[in-house]
């Protein structure tokens, strides 16, 4: 596994280079040997964020985490991509890559079981009014939610606002 780590607002040590790259080769039993993978650490103010990405065929796994120390992010990210590998392990191997992933104990997660597939419990059926961007945001936040879908005024496409983890608003236009 080809290991890359770069540093936003921060110098990487050579020892943080090396702890990275130890714990996250131990996710390489998962893969095949040519996976490449993206490790960003970021210090923010006093957040210490630590983002690893594995893309690998035609699927991309991404675990953020922010903590206080750069060692604790580091690790969550690392559980997310975990959780993530087990998640998709069991439904990808089986139906549509039967050799997408390499088969080993699992490293960060607590547990042997993986999370159990999610089911849908509700549907909401709804009309879509025409309306701005602004309109949509406006409505997203007099209702609490943290993603409001609409029908854009002007091109009639359906469209998506999310929240962001920053804080801020994300836009979807599907076309």
């Amino acid at each position: 596994m080809d290991i890359t780590i770069t540093g936003k607002n921060m110098e990487v040590s050579d020892y943080l280079k090396e702890l990275v790259d130890k714990k996250v080769g131990k996710l390489k039993k998962y893969f095949k040997p040519d996976t490449a993978a993206q490790v960003t650490l970021n210090i923010e103010k006093s957040r210490h964020i630590a983002e690893v990405t594995i893309p690998f065929d035609g699927i991309v796994m991404r675990g953020e985490e922010a903590a206080t120390d750069m060692y604790a992010a580091i690790d969550g990210a690392l559980l997310k991509i975990e959780r993530q590998i087990m998640k998709h392990r069991t439904k990808l191997e089986k139906k549509l890559h039967q050799d997408a992933y390499n088969t080993g104990e699992l490293v960060y997660q607590e547990s042997g079981e993986p999370d159990e597939p999610k089911k849908v419990v509700k549907t909401k059926r709804f009309d879509l009014k025409p309306m701005s961007m602004e309109e949509a945001a406006l409505q997203m936040e007099l209702l609490g939610h943290s993603f409001f879908v609409y029908r854009d005024a002007t091109s009639d496409n359906i469209n998506v606002l999310y929240m962001r983890k920053d804080g801020n608003i994300g836009h979807i236009d599907p076309n």
